[in-house]
This record gives structure tokens, sequence and C-alpha cells, in this order.
């Protein structure tokens, strides 16, 4: 007989992630929708409109820039949780041997990730600094 234990997390995680990801459109069409609806009641009252404010309506939301500094705080977190689990596959490994290298794996992959967030919080904010000194 089948386990079907693996294939349901793995189910259930990429529904999730379809899920999360409709979530997100919706959500941006429902707060474009909301921002023009001003404008819509203008135009059936036949009010006369601003060329600036329909620009302004219009005009795409612009982002924040991305602060290097929430990158280096989430690296910092993620390299002590990889190091923790490191240290947990050395402690395991005295109650259950056989679960030393897939633990140990799973904290260099964790350890891994947190460098790389460093390494990102460092080019954002190198890239943020040329940008500022070319700047006219």
């Amino acid at each position: 007989m089948l386990q079907f234990g693996p294939v349901s997390v793995a189910i259930a995680f990429w529904v999730f992630l379809g899920v999360a990801a409709v979530a997100g459109i919706v959500a941006d069409y429902k707060k474009r929708q909301i921002a023009l609806e001003p404008l819509r009641a203008a135009i059936e009252r036949g009010q006369q409109l601003d060329p600036e404010v329909v620009e302004r309506l219009l005009a795409p939301e612009a982002r924040a820039a991305l602060n290097p500094l929430y990158l280096r705080v989430g690296g910092i977190i993620t390299v002590a949780t990889g190091v923790g689990v490191i240290i947990l596959s050395f402690l395991l490994t005295q109650i259950v041997p056989f679960v030393f290298y897939p633990v140990l794996g799973g904290g260099i992959v964790v350890l891994c990730i947190g460098v790389g967030l460093i390494i990102a919080a460092r080019t954002v904010e190198t890239h943020a600094s040329r940008a500022e000194t070319h700047r006219p």
C-alpha cells in the first residue's frame, strides 16, 4: 500500500503557494479599483477633472526602496538558526545516529541562505550608494 504523507505535504505546499499568489493579485486589483473609484464617480457626475489628478491616479504606484538593514537582520537571524540546526545535528547523533547527515545538511542549507541574505544586504547598500553618487 502506498503512503500519501509526503505526496500530500507536497500538494499542500503547492496549493498554499498558488493561493498566496492569487491572493496577492486579487489584493492589488482591489487596491487599484478603490483608488480609481473617485475618478469614476466624478466622470459619472459630469464634473471637470484636473489633468494632474487624473495623471496621479492613473500613474503606477511607486515602490519604496529596499532597506538593506532588513536583509541584514534577516540574514543574521537565519545564520544563527543554521548554526543552531548544525549543533542540533550533533546532539541528535547521541540519540538517533542516522539523522546526523540529513539534519546537518538542513543546517548548512539554512546557513547558506543566511549568508546569501547578508551578501544581498551589502549589494543593495553598494548599489544605493553608487546610485546616489551618480545622481545629477
